[in-house]
């Protein structure tokens, strides 16, 4: 176990290698910073004319000793990955080029240059690194879901086991507050079960006998028995520890966009090179001459304008992002979200708000609405029940606990108490049965509570979850301004409660309801087969539940506020104010940031060639070669950081 970690489920190696890498990248700034201070200072005060005169040694040796350490502090992992590749003769790379292109500025005596050159490479690489370090989190928090033991009863009494010991068939019982451990069928006892991490549903779901119920739920009130329906290497929580596992391996990681330009780039410009030191002398040409120009080409063709700018419009774009309240965890994802087509959302917490309240009130014959929230606030005062909260805030007035007597609680079902002397019975409709009060099943299909008072029907009130500020608006721009072509919406709620809005309907082209993870993730890897070939598909959600679909999508985007740790973990993009309206904004920083990245290639290209062709023909001194390769870059930079300053619509 590493001693950093403070979880002992987490990844030593997760821990001691982010670690490692962070104390690689401080390295390197230093290193930047030592070596561009020093080449400023021995441009300026020339200390190699001091040196050779105090110990009367050749001056251009000194000067070349002095600017190859400095070479040598910065570029020494470069030329050592060149070397290295070179022996497995994979060295046609970035890494080679530079090596190359550097030795021969040092060739023709262009120190400086050479120095310079490489430093704005390491600039670039840290760059990158700094883009693309921001790796997800370590999905070893899923092993909180994991149950610690199961309560098996045998005929001696009830015996604590490990989950992995209990069989199919077995009984094992559940108390107030327990993880349920395995997958199975309630066969004693009535309660109310906690989904949430599962499915997404923020309401209790009831359990009674016969009913199912599934591992990783969470037991909220009374006692019940269950028969044990598959071992927990097949249970529904080990799979979703294995679907997040696995779900990331099968996303596409995108090339680096300078390595794929350097295997046909870097191997043509070596051959031009060469032709033109060997040709031009072969018929009968001077060699120095062509040779020099060999170099200055080989210098011209150097990529650090490509090197730098490319990451760094990646980067500035992240960091454009951030100012918006969205955290992209890498330069990859822009390019995906740039690309996005199909938009999915989890409904709960991500679309509505995630907290329940009254929404409807309809009290029966006589009785005003004020005196039936006053009774049902009353009978559920002492709830903890998401519903009960909702009912207890919707009456503004002040409880007496006192009037509240013969209070009791049915497990699964409701409430009954004697409020100023009414019996008052409060419930879902199976209370109502049980009671065998006639009560509007018309109502039925929304989340209703009913009511009676003195065994006579009073009257009904739902219960639901509301719609987000600003859902319509993000619906709407993702179909008008990011031109997302199909909306989709999956949930583990058994309807698209909160969702009525008639233009969010017309806006929502597929809609899936009363899924588990592995059917939502069945559901997004059918959307990604069906995709076309250049486009992407992002995902919304929040919670545990969303987990391996987030690391399915070609985009994993979790809401931060509210989210849950490991949704944020396992996410590509992080809203970190909840707010759904960013994800349009997210897609419109990545459309920009590829067309400023695009710009630059093109421009980059352009003078490259330009500049080669002249270096070709003698045209170009190395103070040419200098402007293509470091004024190009920083006109290239600085395009790049455009993307800091846009401002979305």
């Amino acid at each position: 176990m590493c001693n950093h970690c403070d979880n002992e489920h987490k990844h030593a190696e997760h821990c001691c290698g982010a670690r490692h890498n962070n104390g690689i990248q401080k390295l390197m700034i230093y290193k930047i910073i030592f070596v561009f201070t020093l080449m400023i200072l021995t441009i300026v005060f020339k200390p190699e004319i001091i040196i050779s005169q105090a110990f009367q040694l050749p001056q251009s040796a000194i000067k070349f000793l002095l600017y190859f350490i400095l070479y040598i502090v910065i570029a020494h992992d470069v030329i050592k990955n060149a070397f290295k590749n070179l022996l497995s003769k994979k060295f046609l790379d970035e890494n080679f080029l530079m090596t190359a292109a550097t030795f021969g500025a040092f060739g023709i005596g262009e120190y400086p240059e050479a120095l310079m050159v490489m430093l704005l490479y390491q600039t670039g690489e840290l760059f990158t690194d700094f883009a693309l370090h921001n790796s997800k989190k370590s999905i070893s928090g899923l092993m909180d879901l994991k149950p610690e033991y199961a309560n098996l009863v045998k005929e001696a009494g009830i015996e604590k086991i490990p989950p992995q010991n209990v069989k199919i068939n077995d009984i094992i019982i559940i108390k107030a507050g327990e993880k349920i451990p395995l997958d199975g069928i309630v066969v004693e006892g009535r309660s109310s079960v906690d989904t949430s991490n599962l499915t997404g549903e923020v309401l209790p779901v009831s359990v009674k006998p016969e009913d199912r119920v599934i591992s990783g739920c969470i037991n909220l009130d009374g006692v019940i028995k269950i028969k044990v329906t598959s071992e927990f290497q097949n249970s529904t929580v080990s799979k979703i520890i294995e679907m997040m596992e696995n779900a990331s391996d099968k996303k596409a990681k995108a090339e680096n966009f300078i390595t794929k330009f350097a295997k046909v780039y870097t191997p043509l410009v070596v051959a031009l090179a060469l032709m033109l030191a060997v040709v031009p002398c072969i018929l009968g040409g001077e060699f120095a001459v062509w040779f020099k120009r060999a170099l200055t080409f080989l210098v011209i063709s150097c990529p650090c304008a490509l090197v730098i700018s490319v990451p760094l419009g990646f980067f500035a774009s992240i960091g454009a992002a951030s100012k918006h309240g969205i955290l992209i965890k890498g330069g990859n994802y822009i390019e995906a979200l740039s690309k996005a087509k199909i938009a999915v959302f989890d409904k709960t917490g991500t679309l509505t708000s995630g907290v329940f309240k009254v929404l409807e009130i309809h009290p029966e014959g006589n009785l005003a609405a004020s005196d039936f929230i006053k009774f049902a606030a009353m009978a559920e005062h002492f709830s903890t029940h998401p519903v009960a909260r909702s009912i207890q805030s919707a009456y503004t007035d002040t409880v007496n606990p006192a009037e509240i007597k013969c209070l009791k609680e049915i497990s699964g079902l409701g409430v009954t108490a004697e409020i100023q002397g009414k019996d008052i019975i409060i419930g879902n409709a199976s209370l109502m049965e049980k009671f065998n009060i006639p009560y509007n099943k018309d109502a039925e299909g929304k989340t209703v509570i009913y009511m009676a008072l003195n065994n006579e029907y009073a009257g009904f009130l739902t219960v639901g979850d509301t719609i987000k500020q600003d859902t319509v608006n993000t619906l709407r721009n993702l179909k008008n301004k990011a031109r997302i072509e199909k909306i989709v919406v999956l949930t583990g709620d058994s309807g698209l409660y909160g969702l009525e809005d008639p233009e969010i309907n017309s806006l929502i082209d597929e809609s899936y309801c009363s899924l588990l993870p592995n059917q939502k993730l069945e559901r997004v890897g059918a959307l990604l087969k069906a995709k076309k070939p250049d486009s992407t598909l992002i995902f919304t959600g929040d919670g545990i539940n969303d987990a391996p679909v987030l690391s399915r999508a070609d985009v994993g985007i979790a809401m931060g506020k509210m989210g849950s740790d490991i949704a944020i973990g396992a996410a590509d993009a992080v809203i970190m104010d909840d707010n759904p309206a960013k994800i349009p904004a997210a897609i419109e920083i990545s459309k920009k940031t590829i067309n400023i990245v695009k710009q630059n290639i093109v421009f980059i290209l352009f003078i490259k060639v330009l500049f080669l062709v002249l270096g070709a023909l003698g045209a170009v001194t190395m103070w040419g070669a200098v402007f293509a390769d470091v004024g190009v870059s920083i006109l290239a930079i600085l395009n790049s950081m455009r993307i800091l300053y846009f401002k979305v619509l």
